[in-house]
């Protein structure tokens, strides 16, 4: 994949420059070494896990750090450990599960489309799953949103359907005997922007209870979470994380450019395609567990690749690094907030004046 020592520059993306870098072989395997981004993924690691435990101790019932972590490892009381496992730990993992999900999917979707403001709340993918959602609970009459049982379908997986189906529309839409990334963030803004104006349409449709009840979903909740949104997200991160570190090879031929990636052996219009699919299955299957959590998957992997150095987001350190932010926005909301502010709302106020700065700063490299 790369020689010992190679080094190379490059403005991908956030205009960040490779530093050096190592090469290893472990059996058949060979890879880069890149010291810095293994310890910012381990730090993020390592923060995530304490962050976790505070806000499983957090609640009517304060538990403190140590206990937390004493039942986690099998011990503490029992009456703790009730509430700690039974009442609190589904809705971390969730947050865990989902923010990592959305925080590699937007990894991987900046990676192929070359771009850092291309993610899947921009690409359509978020509203798409919106859409569905709202529709599911307005036009079948669905008791609730945060059970499987709400309509004829279920709220999750009507939301996993239109988050792939507003996918491979903008996907269809963009594809012009090849796939370009800028054509690609057009195609996914305007389909974007049809979602949302039909999910207004279809709230204002709706009675008073259902449409209080999709507007907490629409804002990205993770209250009365279970282990029935746990499992999900948790299957599918456990596929997509592999088959995305699988891809990294791809993606590194696809920055060389079409033609280089060719020349080495890669089907450009196949890798792409299947990149973007693993994104749009992890963000779409995020959205249905917990609501459409704004600015994740566009906030931190760019964040996360000006802290790790090189020329593109890190795949694990993306994921650690959602987490990471969905956890403590949970915490912030819990704690400061109350109970009733989402989670999501906190990720907007984050990631809102981060997208700002992202466009102000590509104008004014454009116009230097």
């Amino acid at each position: 994949m790369t020689g010992d020592g190679a080094q190379r520059s490059s403005t991908l993306g956030a205009g960040v420059l490779t530093t050096a870098r190592r090469g290893f072989r472990a059996g058949p395997v060979t890879g880069v070494w890149r010291t810095r981004a293994v310890v910012v993924a381990v730090v993020a690691a390592v923060l995530l896990v304490l962050v976790s435990a505070v806000n499983l101790g957090r609640g009517d019932f304060p538990i403190p750090v140590t206990e937390v972590i004493r039942i986690l490892l099998g011990g503490g009381d029992s009456a703790d450990a009730y509430i700690v496992t039974e009442l609190r730990l589904p809705r971390t993992l969730t947050g865990v599960f989902v923010g990592a999900a959305l925080g590699l999917s937007g990894a991987l979707t900046q990676a192929v489309v070359r771009n850092p403001l291309a993610s899947p709340d921009i690409l359509g993918v978020t509203d798409g799953a919106s859409l569905f959602a709202v529709g599911s609970v307005v036009l079948a009459g669905g008791a609730g949103v945060s059970g499987l049982a709400v309509s004829p379908i279920g709220t999750p997986v009507a939301a996993l359907a239109g988050g792939l189906i507003a996918a491979a529309l903008v996907y269809a839409l963009a594809y012009r005997k090849g796939l370009d990334g800028f054509r690609l963030l057009l195609v996914g803004i305007g389909v974007s922007s049809a979602s949302v104006s039909l999910t207004t349409y279809l709230l204002v449709s709706a009675n008073v209870q259902q449409a209080g009840q999709v507007l907490t979903w629409l804002r990205g909740s993770l209250a009365s979470r279970s282990w029935e949104n746990v499992v999900p997200a948790g299957i599918v991160l456990a596929v997509g994380l592999p088959l995305a570190i699988v891809l990294a090879f791809r993606l590194a031929a696809l920055e060389l450019g079409d033609e280089s990636a060719r020349g080495l052996g890669v089907r450009v219009d196949r890798a792409r395609a299947g990149v973007v699919g693993v994104a749009v299955v992890l963000a779409a299957v995020a959205t249905a567990c917990a609501g459409p959590i704004r600015f994740v998957a566009l906030v931190v992997p760019q964040i996360m690749l000006r802290l790790s150095g090189g020329s593109r987001p890190p795949l694990m350190g993306s994921a650690l690094g959602g987490a990471l932010l969905v956890v403590a926005a949970d915490l912030v909301a819990r704690t400061v907030l109350g109970e009733a502010v989402p989670v999501g709302v906190v990720t907007v106020v984050v990631g809102a004046p981060y997208l700002i700065y992202l466009l102000v700063r590509r104008t004014r490299r454009r116009t230097v």
